[in-house]
């Protein structure tokens, strides 16, 4: 599915007054394609996600799937938070399967299939309160993948778990997405994992957020951390970070 955002504007309104949050974001995205957003904290890369996933309908602009404009949540539309919100009373595989039937012998096994890819196994029966935080984002993941959504939704998915938990789960993400073609969409604060998982690196300048600059990645998979040209590229997308943080203190001190 394709995601197109139009002269996006958002704003919060408190009884504080008025904070303009995204301004003038235009982001196309092609079917199939993976793409990641880095940016400052606070500029507004979670609230561009979520209003794509139809989680708020305030804002001014278009946003649309497949040339649809959306009408809020749906099960094309998977998002997996930063928190994963996993119902206490339920144990792991419970919380995977959520509304769906276990009964059923292919949600079964699929749940099953993916107890093993997130590294479960042996915890079906566990519940939120037995597990780690990582354990739990585990459980949130799978969750989002077992309704094989068309556009999935990413906001720091994998911020709360170890190294070796992290890579594997980017590892998987990816063999998923290339097996599927899933259209992927993923905040992340992490620069390397933005260039590991990416076809187009999206830089957000500070709020009101605005899409500084699009670079695309022209590594071929499988990328390798350690190598030369992941290096180089690393090295290239850093140097335009930059200049959004100098553009921001410059902006900030009135010069």
């Amino acid at each position: 599915m394709s995601v197109s955002v139009a002269s996006l504007y958002k704003t919060f309104v408190k009884l504080q007054g008025k904070t303009k949050v995204l301004q003038d974001i235009d982001l196309q995205v092609k079917p199939g394609e993976f793409v990641t957003i880095i940016g400052p904290s606070g500029c507004g890369k979670s609230t561009l996600l979520k209003l794509i996933a139809g989680l708020d309908n305030e804002y001014e602009g278009t946003i649309k799937i497949n040339n649809q404009e959306i009408a809020g949540p749906s099960i094309k539309q998977g998002f997996i938070f930063q928190e994963h919100h996993l119902f206490p009373w339920l144990t792991v595989e419970k919380n995977i399967a959520a509304d769906l039937p276990l009964k059923d012998l292919k949600i079964r096994s699929r749940v099953d299939e993916l107890i093993e890819i997130v590294r479960l196994k042996g915890f079906e029966k566990a519940y939120p309160k037995e597990l780690s935080g990582g354990m739990s984002q585990r459980v949130a993941i799978a969750r989002a993948l077992l309704r094989d959504p068309e556009v999935l939704l990413l906001d720091e998915p994998f911020a709360a778990l170890d190294a070796f938990t992290r890579t594997h789960l980017q590892d998987v993400l990816l063999e998923l997405w290339q097996q599927k073609k899933t259209t992927m969409i993923l905040v992340t604060h992490d620069l390397d994992e933005s260039i590991y998982l990416a076809d187009r690196v999206v830089i957000m300048s500070a709020r009101p957020g605005q899409i500084s600059n699009i670079i695309p990645v022209d590594l071929p998979h499988p990328r390798k951390r350690a190598s030369r040209s992941f290096q180089e590229f690393r090295q290239k997308v850093l140097s335009e970070f930059e200049k959004v943080e100098e553009l921001q203190l410059v902006e900030g001190s009135g010069i």
